[in-house]
């Protein structure tokens, strides 16, 4: 999952935690130290981002040991370890930051993401992202979407056709709207449209679109509407959802439910790194054991 763009992200982060070095790191720690360090898990979550974290130090210095102990996707509990890293100490100071910005905020979205694709489990419905991500971090903001057990929206403006309230209030017609797009439109590319009634459903449908959204609905009206669709295609549902009422959505047999929430709202998870002293001496077992107790508490 590391491409240029994330490799370049991941340059950019370390410059600007690193403008002119860490120069605590260089001025108290002998260059040549050797150290190990744990990555540790403080609360419970779903694992995404592991293969950034082990870049960022690697990025630093190639030499660095990292030890995946768990892979993305799979879920952990406080006191859990997930990675073992060894290395200059230096190196592992000066990585500890970043790696744990990029790991903590995409465990955060793949476990917000796990929360919601639990809720609906045993319905059709699939739990989908939106375009409210962080700018400059969508693809790694995506990826733990998927981790989470989410899937993707489309990723751009360039790889889907949505006709939203907006592109409507300057082409009114639905139909003329789908018409144009279709056009426009490369061949294999889908056609969605955002409504808000059921008369506006009644036209997307009718024009030829590949998906439409329900945005903003009552349930009552969202019913009405997918017994009407009857599958002829795919129903998306948007605007207000929450764990609250995600599976009520998900029972009326929509296709996907989109939740901006997965992405603009969610919590970082707890996550450390435990230093363990100068490599080749012995770990201090029992004082490694007392912090997992600390964790868990």
């Amino acid at each position: 999952m590391i491409t240029k763009e994330i490799e370049a992200l991941i340059a950019a982060a370390l410059k600007e935690d690193m403008p002119r070095g860490d120069i605590t790191s260089e001025s108290v720690v002998p260059s040549k130290t050797l150290s190990r360090a744990l990555l540790v898990a403080k609360q419970e979550g779903i694992l995404a981002g592991i293969d950034v974290a082990c870049r960022v130090f690697q990025k630093i210095d190639p030499g660095t040991s990292f030890n995946r102990l768990s892979s993305d996707g799979q879920a952990f509990k406080p006191g859990d370890i997930l990675a073992e890293i060894e290395g200059r100490a230096v190196v592992l100071l000066k990585g500890e930051r970043t790696a744990l910005n990029f790991l903590q905020r995409l465990s955060g979205i793949a476990t917000t993401t796990r929360k919601f694709a639990d809720a609906v489990a045993g319905t059709k419905a699939k739990i989908l992202d939106t375009r409210k991500t962080t700018p400059g971090l969508r693809a790694l903001e995506k990826y733990a979407v998927k981790m989470g057990g989410g899937e993707n929206h489309r990723m751009d403006l360039s790889s889907m056709v949505l006709i939203k309230d907006n592109h409507l209030m300057v082409c009114e017609d639905i139909k003329e709207a789908v018409r144009r797009a279709r056009k426009k439109a490369e061949r294999g590319v889908l056609i969605e449209v955002e409504v808000t009634n059921y008369g506006q459903a009644k036209d997307a449908v009718q024009s030829g679109a590949d998906w439409i959204m329900l945005d903003n609905m009552p349930l009552a009206q969202m019913k009405k509407i997918v017994d009407w669709v009857d599958g002829r295609l795919k129903i998306e549902v948007s605007g207000n959802v929450d764990l609250d009422n995600v599976r009520k959505i998900a029972k009326l047999g929509v296709d996907y439910i989109s939740v901006g929430k997965l992405t603009h709202s969610y919590s970082s998870v707890d996550l450390s790194l435990e230093f363990l002293g100068v490599l080749f001496q012995p770990i201090n077992r029992a004082e490694l054991e007392i912090r997992r107790r600390k964790v868990k508490r």
